[in-house]
């Protein structure tokens, strides 16, 4: 039997389970507000069973009116869908539940990730970031970063911080703190933990050395 709690879930042959399946597809959404008000009137008022001319009854809108609507022809009043909302026993949020809202990504060449200089950073070591996404839907913020270190970095620089990390290692070989453990990582290797411990490359084994480090948090206002 499987089994799961707070901190994860693992099936009957010991696997860790994924608390979200990262190939599911949500409903379809659309890109025009109106038309997603129209298609989920429709839906709703399919789902109870009754005609337009019930719902146009029951609402006070007229039976044209209502067609605009679904059709999704016409953009209705605050008035109008809380109307709609109370015959329908749902939230006037319930309508805008397919509205798909601008959704961001970044794309960076090979090579071009911006460097910059991280609070904490020592000599040798060097920061490209890959990609920033302000503010979102998700309330995290998620900063991914390629880090080269060279035959004059300083080592173990105690980097603490809020959030979550993530390490893949591409190239060279370190060990690798977080809090009283050493992790002797290799090309391939990955190391996820908690950021508030100490942590660091504290012995540089094979140089140089280049690995991926993706640090998520909440954003700010969001806790």
């Amino acid at each position: 039997m499987a089994k799961s709690d707070s901190k994860g879930s693992t099936s009957a042959s010991g696997k860790a389970i994924p608390y979200q399946d990262p190939h599911a597809v949500r409903d379809i959404r659309e890109n025009n507000l109106e038309m997603a008000i129209g298609h989920e009137v429709r839906t709703l008022r399919k789902g109870l069973g009754i005609t337009g001319s019930d719902l146009a009854a029951a609402t006070g809108i007229s039976l044209g009116m209502l067609s605009k609507i679904e059709n999704g022809n016409t953009s209705p009043s605050l008035t109008t869908l809380q109307a709609l909302a109370r015959a329908l026993g749902v939230p006037v949020t319930a309508f805008f539940r397919r509205f798909e809202e601008v959704r961001n990504a970044t794309f960076v060449k090979a090579g071009e990730g911006v460097e910059i200089e991280r609070r904490g950073t020592r000599a040798g070591h060097q920061y490209n970031l890959l990609g920033h996404i302000g503010k979102n839907a998700s309330g995290v913020v998620v900063e991914p970063y390629l880090i080269t270190l060279t035959a004059d970095s300083d080592v173990f620089p105690t980097f603490q911080h809020e959030g979550l990390e993530f390490l893949y290692m591409l190239e060279g070989a370190v060990r690798y703190r977080h809090g009283d453990k050493l992790y002797p990582m290799e090309p391939g290797d990955s190391l996820f933990f908690d950021a508030d411990a100490p942590h660091g490359p504290e012995v540089l084994e094979t140089l140089p050395a280049r690995y991926l480090s993706i640090i998520c948090y909440p954003e700010k206002g969001k806790r």
